[in-house]
């Protein structure tokens, strides 16, 4: 299949799977259950709070909506509800709670399908990476997420090369709103599920990444360490922790394989990943960024009292 058709294929399956399929299985857990918890009645699970945590939303889409989303997260002593549209930002401020990530809207496209590596997509891609900001700095957020992009023909170096020049267009602006760029490092070797793996995606090692933001040169462009997506494609995630951990501007969180809960059906042992993170340093947020295959809510507070280091 052509890198074309593949993205195609990924915009295409994207949104089945998040608003068909998944919901599907939202709505045998209500059967299941008869109805999902109410977020009055959930116990608070943070206790340590070393970590800041944060749920991502579209997993949890066929499940809960934003607001539900905001009150689960806000019982459970998490701090943000993240990648979500700038529309709920009033509300999240109304709960006490932050929108960690942001996302850049590049629809019809998912945002990891048209990145900084292509110059073809640089005019709407800054634009948008720009409205992003501005949302982020009228509500007192600091970072937006961003992204490569796939291949599509284009050679790693020429990527790499596209990126610096990309970033240097709009990393300015995010200096002056206050705002971090962070960006993310996607695994290509999965390709069962659309959000389990992106073939093709060009920045899919750590390293990679890491040269880019190096050669940018700004404090406001970081790399979003997704803990699921380093294992699969560079493992060894605690040495990495330590030895980019000037470059951490976000963590996201699953299991692996799968990109399920983080429970002991997976190989990712997430305690000692979070310690080191408090041993470096890091003061930002741990998005859960899986997709759950059991009760939601059970699997959430699972991964919230893990991290709770």
């Amino acid at each position: 299949m052509s890198q074309k058709n593949a993205v195609r294929r990924e915009d295409a399956l994207t949104r089945r799977v998040l608003l068909g399929s998944a919901a599907v299985a939202g709505a045998a857990f209500m059967s299941r259950t008869g109805r999902s918890d109410d977020p009055e009645q959930v116990e608070k699970i943070v206790q340590q709070g070393r970590i800041r945590q944060s749920i991502v939303q579209w997993c949890f889409n066929p499940y809960w909506d934003v607001p539900k989303t905001i009150q689960y997260a806000k019982a459970l002593g998490c701090q943000s509800v993240e990648l979500i549209s700038p529309k709920y930002f009033p509300l999240l401020k109304e709960n006490g709670l932050e929108c960690a990530i942001a996302s850049v809207d590049m629809s019809p496209d998912p945002g990891f399908a048209k990145g900084f590596n292509n110059p073809a997509h640089r005019e709407k891609l800054v634009k948008a990476t720009r409205n992003a900001i501005d949302a982020c700095a009228e509500h007192g957020f600091q970072r937006v997420i961003a992204f490569t992009g796939m291949r599509d023909g284009i050679p790693d170096d020429v990527g790499a090369n596209n990126c610096v020049e990309g970033f240097k267009q709009v990393v300015g602006y995010a200096e002056q709103k206050k705002v971090t760029l962070c960006l993310e490092m996607l695994n290509s070797r999965d390709d069962s599920h659309p959000m389990k793996g992106h073939p093709g995606y060009q920045g899919d090692h750590t390293e990679y990444c890491i040269d880019i933001i190096k050669r940018v040169g700004s404090p406001r462009l970081k790399l979003l360490f997704d803990i699921y997506h380093v294992q699969i494609m560079d493992g060894d995630v605690i040495r990495r922790i330590r030895q980019h951990k000037e470059y951490l501007g976000h963590i996201h969180t699953a299991g692996n394989p799968g990109r399920c809960e983080l429970d002991d059906t997976q190989e990712i042992n997430y305690p000692p990943i979070m310690r080191a993170l408090t041993e470096v340093g890091y003061d930002g947020f741990v998005g859960h960024e899986f997709i759950p295959t059991r009760d939601p809510l059970e699997g959430l507070k699972q991964a919230v009292e893990l991290c709770d280091v």
